[in-house]
C-alpha cells in the first residue's frame, strides 16, 4: 500500500508540473507529503520567466503560489466540501533572483478547525499566507489568499 501511495504522490506532482502555466514558467513541484498537507515548489530564474530588469516576473511569482492552499484543503476535507480561492494579494519585498521557493502547509488542527467552522456556520472564509523566499531564506514576496469553504448541497 505504501508503494502505491508513493506512486500516487509522484503522479500528482508530475501532472501538476505539466499544467501549462507551470510548464511555461518553469515552476517545479518539488515535494508533496503523503497526507497532502505539505507542498514545496520552486522556480529557477530563466530567460522566459524574467522581467525587463532581469529579475523574476511578478506574475510568475504569483503563479507559483496560486492553487496550493486550495488543493491541500480539497484533498484533506474530501468530496463533501467545496473550496474556492476568493481573493489574493501579493506584496513584493525585494527583487527575486536565482531560485525562489515556497512551502504550503495545513496542520491537522487547522483542517479540523475549518471543518468545525463550516459545520457550525455553513461556510467559512479565511486568509492564509505564504512567503516566497530565496535559498538564503530572505522573503521575496508574501502572498495572502482568501479561501472560501462550504459543504456541498445534497441533491
Amino acid at each position: 500500500m505504501e508503494r502505491r501511495k508513493q506512486f500516487t504522490i509522484w503522479l500528482y506532482r508530475k501532472l501538476l508540473g505539466l499544467w501549462p502555466p507551470y510548464l511555461g514558467t518553469g515552476i517545479s513541484i518539488d515535494k508533496v507529503s503523503m497526507d497532502y498537507r505539505h507542498v514545496e515548489v520552486s522556480m529557477k530564474l530563466r530567460w522566459y520567466n524574467q522581467n525587463y530588469v532581469g529579475t523574476h516576473f511578478g506574475g510568475s511569482i504569483f503563479a507559483m503560489t496560486d492553487p496550493f492552499h486550495m488543493l491541500i484543503l480539497m484533498k484533506n476535507l474530501g468530496k463533501d466540501y467545496i473550496v474556492w480561492d476568493k481573493a489574493a494579494h501579493i506584496e513584493f519585498k525585494r527583487p527575486g533572483r536565482g531560485t525562489l521557493l515556497a512551502a504550503f502547509d495545513f496542520s491537522e488542527e487547522e483542517i479540523q478547525a475549518i471543518r468545525q467552522q463550516v459545520d457550525v456556520n455553513g461556510k467559512f472564509t479565511f486568509d492564509k499566507s505564504v512567503d516566497v523566499v530565496n535559498p538564503e531564506g530572505e522573503i521575496i514576496a508574501t502572498v495572502v489568499k482568501t479561501l472560501y469553504v462550504r459543504k456541498k448541497k445534497r441533491s
